[in-house]
């Protein structure tokens, strides 16, 4: 059963697009479905880029469609969305005329989502996406609040992946109602920041409803498992602590010589030995 848990990130079973390490596999989206169902992987995280977003299958009628014959075709669900576009262009950044398109890009979504069952749309607060002072805060937490009604009656959950410290994070999604927001914890991140997993567990476990497994320095870019300053026994057993039910998605790193479904087995299987061994 735990290795039903397991998925992997949109792309991460195709060639780079554009030498990004992340992005909408425009190409090769269908053929992931074969793949994952060859290397016996159940789950993907969707991916939406905000360039060509409304061409996305996962935003047309006839793209949802297709999306869900293959799903069912290969016995590959899709629980969850990695939204990059948010990162992209954040409206808690915006002004004027931009912030009401890009709210509006926010809110249709959130509705295509819904049209295929999506249980988690993760918002990257990392990056370019990253909250630099109280206004933006505020932007965000107030039109969310706003539309609380509309996501709950859309059945989905807004996650967020934060670079908050684990204190300013508790703050931040304690303004929320827990029964449709929670948080995406990214193990790479983590250790990137610097940030100790008992620390954060401690403020914010309750609330971690998706996991995103890679591993990086402190610091530094996604490299192989195992490979970083991720503590994954700390993880894991903060994990089992928290009696976590959610999955975990490998937004692990890329191979050189493109042998992405042999890499990615690879990583799902040290994933289920972190999960065996700890959870």
């Amino acid at each position: 059963m735990n290795k039903n848990r397991i998925g992997f990130m949109q792309g991460r079973l195709s060639n780079l697009v554009n030498n990004s390490i992340q992005a909408f596999p425009k190409e090769n989206w269908r053929e992931e479905f074969l793949i994952a169902k060859k290397i016996d992987l159940s789950l993907m995280e969707w991916t939406l880029d905000y360039e060509d977003l409304y061409e996305n299958p996962l935003m047309t009628k006839h793209g949802r469609r297709e999306i869900e014959f293959l799903s069912k075709d290969f016995s590959v669900l899709i629980p969850s969305i990695t939204c990059d576009c948010f990162m992209q262009k954040p409206f808690w950044k915006a002004k004027n005329k931009e912030l009401n398109l890009l709210q509006k890009t926010f809110i249709d979504v959130i509705s295509a989502a819904s049209k295929l069952n999506i249980k988690y749309l993760i918002v990257p607060l990392v990056d370019n996406g990253s909250i630099k002072n109280k206004n933006q805060e505020e932007i965000l937490i107030n039109f969310l609040l706003r539309n609380k009604s509309f996501i709950k009656n859309s059945n989905l959950n807004i996650l967020f992946e934060s670079d908050l410290n684990p204190k300013n994070l508790k703050s931040f999604i304690g303004k929320f109602p827990p029964d449709l927001f929670g948080i995406n914890y990214d193990t790479g991140n983590s250790a990137a920041y610097g940030f100790n997993p008992d620390e954060e567990f401690y403020y914010y476990g309750d609330y971690i409803k998706n996991v995103h497994i890679k591993d990086r320095k402190i610091n530094g870019d996604t490299i192989p498992l195992k490979e970083g300053d991720v503590d994954f026994k700390k993880v894991f057993t903060n994990l089992r602590k928290k009696s976590y039910q959610g999955n975990f998605i490998l937004q692990t790193a890329r191979d050189e010589n493109n042998k992405h479904a042999e890499l990615i087995s690879i990583y799902r299987d040290i994933t289920l030995s972190f999960i065996h061994s700890y959870l």
